[in-house]
């Protein structure tokens, strides 16, 4: 593993730590991007370099190979035209070419190995930034959902235009009280206009049987006094 690999799981551990005494969880977790996204920056750019360079170790190491083949044939050349002594010196550079080509083939190797880890470490990066980019999504979506809750306790509990406990049920059973109370009074009244209409109606039959036999009585004087009708 490497430096930079232990360095990032040293971080995160620290980051899971902070993040459960953290009462700002959301700009906890900013810092922790913002530093990690620098991180990313500064390992594309050395990406970038180690692939550069890279690609001219493979391109001197293909030189050499060509140049150790071009050596061979051109000995091979002198030898059939019985020049010994240039076939001898096209034999020794291909040798040094020979011997080139390996030393920038084992270089190249291992800058590949490089930069194939970094390429990789690289992925690891990005994808823990997206991880702990949409984890500060999540958070930041929760620390709303509890600020919107605390303001509406605040509006429910002690800042309400009804005062505390004046909850919509509450109003509505009283008002329902309320017309219950006057339905009953309007019954009440409705029942007395309706027992006046009978007394009134009675008392009105038993003036007219008193007027009835005051009359009679009244025609009876008369008849006693000679009134004739």
């Amino acid at each position: 593993m490497s430096i930079i690999r232990r360095v990032r799981d040293m971080t995160v551990a620290t980051l899971n730590e902070r993040l459960e005494k953290a009462e700002d969880p959301v700009k906890l977790i900013d810092q922790f991007l913002w530093s990690t996204r620098e991180e990313i920056i500064g390992a594309e750019r050395l990406f970038q370099q180690c692939l550069t360079h890279s690609n001219h170790l493979k391109a001197q190491w293909l030189q050499a190979e060509q140049l150790k083949e071009k050596r061979e044939q051109q000995a091979i050349i002198a030898l059939k035209a019985g020049e010994e002594h240039v076939a001898r010196i096209a034999l020794t550079e291909k040798a040094s070419s020979e011997e080139r080509a390996t030393q920038y083939r084992e270089l190249y190797e291992q800058a590949l190995h490089g930069t194939t880890e970094l390429e990789q470490q690289l992925r690891e990066l990005r994808s823990e930034y997206q991880t702990v980019y949409d984890k500060r999504e999540y958070f930041s979506a929760r620390m709303e959902s509890l600020r919107l809750q605390q303001r509406m306790n605040e509006r429910y509990t002690g800042g309400s235009a009804n005062g505390p406990g004046q909850q919509p049920g509450g109003m509505f059973r009283k008002l329902e009280d309320r017309i219950s109370d006057m339905e009953l009074e309007a019954r009440s009244l409705r029942d007395l206009r309706k027992a006046g209409g009978q007394l009134l109606s009675e008392a009105g039959f038993a003036l007219q049987n008193t007027i009835e036999r005051e009359m009679e009585q009244l025609k009876r004087k008369l008849q006693q006094e000679g009134w004739k009708s």
